[in-house]
């Protein structure tokens, strides 16, 4: 794709539309950048910009009009009026996930769904490593897809995470191997209806051609519904034996008929992380990756921060930071993941959630609900009868109200089934304040 002189507008100044400016004006575009936000208010951005030599311009009605191509980031709703209008002139309007593969180099894994695709992204990059297959990991984790041009070569696996913000603006982007690991409720803040969250995910395998395969979850009535899209289906499952493809069985993962791993032997826990394993068994596999190589990665794969990691014991109690579980369907997963007594952290910004089949987990395995953030009082409305509820406000007042009642042998989860945005920064930053009101807690015991 040419776009030497091409005038490009890209939206959103965050960790994507950096990477999205900077290699549009390395390939020759007359670049400009605009973003809601006030330059000093955007972490070095000033900096960036300025050495391209890239002029930055407030986010209005205005800023939109005259340009060739339109480049969105993944925090900018596709919807908006001015991306409308600017359509609707005969304006191009892409996302930074559709820029960056007209120019990446080598085959694509495409991970996504609502839940443990972060997990299932670097668990299968990781095995590819381990394995000597040539790989880089980005998208929605990481590396931003347009950062992750330059390294690319042909013959080296491009694995990606990619949620449905960058997969709504997607026209060409295809990926050879498309993982799709369950679709349940979230973000209908951002597309309004389930049916259209679903939509967005489905984009992944329309791309596709019919000599590639999709892996697909035999338990997930979304995910059977997307059958008869894209390429050839591969399935797991973590509660039927199959025919081909991944399951459960006797104690073990077993891959196309064969026993790949003990289950004891995997080092995540919980039937979800499972299922991680699985699809990201069925991905390396797919990208070359022999049964022994795949095994031995898997048994010394340490983990995702922030996804229902262990974070340290202090006096008797064990501390889980799970801040990455931003809907419902993720709290529930780490909720039958851990033993109880638990007590639980809930709460941050709504998007749209329904927190009611929260009450059941809650009513047998929690001691009690500590929330905060802006979606406090209406997780309180649907939990209340079920479960102690002890309105905290912040995560650190919920850290030390949670030490102060937890007893030896109990647990605190941090779980927040909210996005972030009230508070913090993204779920890295909640998950890192998490932890250090953690680490404060050890402090003050050897003080």
């Amino acid at each position: 794709m040419e776009l030497k002189g091409v005038r490009i507008l890209v939206v959103g100044m965050g960790r994507s539309g950096l990477a999205a400016v900077e290699l549009a004006r390395e390939r020759g575009a007359a670049v400009e950048a605009a973003d809601e936000r006030p330059l000093e208010q955007l972490p070095g951005a000033a900096e960036r910009l300025a050495a391209l030599g890239v002029p930055f311009w407030r986010q209005d009605d205005a800023v939109f009009s005259g340009r060739d191509l339109i480049v969105v980031s993944p925090g900018v709703p596709a919807g908006l009026e001015p991306l409308e209008a600017a359509r609707r002139r005969g304006t191009r309007v892409i996302g930074d996930l559709e820029l960056a593969s007209w120019f990446l180099q080598g085959p694509v894994v495409g991970i996504t769904g609502s839940n443990g695709k972060t997990t299932t992204t670097a668990l299968t990059g990781h095995i590819l490593r381990q394995a000597g297959i040539p790989a880089q990991v980005g998208g929605n984790i990481g590396w931003a897809p347009c950062a992750m041009v330059a390294s690319s070569q042909p013959g080296q696996w491009n694995v990606l995470e990619v949620s449905s913000f960058q997969l709504e603006t997607i026209e060409r982007f295809r990926a050879e191997v498309a993982a799709v690991l369950n679709i349940t409720p979230d973000h209908l803040d951002r597309h309004g209806t389930f049916e259209r969250y679903a939509a967005a995910k489905r984009r992944l395998l329309e791309t596709q051609k019919a000599s590639d395969t999709k892996i697909l979850n035999a338990g997930d009535p979304t995910c059977r519904e997307f059958a008869g899209v894209g390429g050839r289906a591969v399935w797991f499952s973590s509660k039927a034996r199959l025919e081909q493809g991944a399951w459960l069985d006797q104690g073990r993962i077993w891959l196309d008929g064969e026993p790949l791993l003990e289950l004891a032997e995997v080092p995540l826990r919980g039937r979800h992380n499972l299922e991680n394993v699985m699809a990201a068994a069925l991905a390396a596999r797919l990208a070359g990756g022999s049964r022994e190589a795949i095994a031995a990665a898997v048994r010394c794969f340490p983990g995702v921060e922030h996804r229902l990691e262990f974070v340290r014991r202090v006096r008797g109690v064990d501390y889980y930071n799970d801040s990455k579980a931003t809907n419902v369907d993720a709290a529930l997963k780490a909720l039958d993941a851990l033993a109880g007594p638990l007590w639980v952290i809930l709460g941050g910004k709504d998007k749209g959630s329904d927190y009611a089949p929260l009450r059941p987990v809650l009513a047998e395995k929690a001691r009690g609900v500590l929330l905060i953030g802006a979606a406090a009082g209406k997780i309180a409305r649907a939990l209340r009868g079920a479960v102690p509820l002890l309105e905290c406000g912040t995560l650190e007042a919920a850290v030390e109200e949670a030490a102060r009642r937890a007893a030896p042998g109990e647990t605190v989860l941090l779980v927040p089934a909210c996005a972030s945005f009230d508070q913090f920064e993204n779920f890295e930053h909640r998950g890192r304040v998490f932890k250090a009101a953690v680490a404060r807690l050890e402090e003050s015991r050897c003080a």
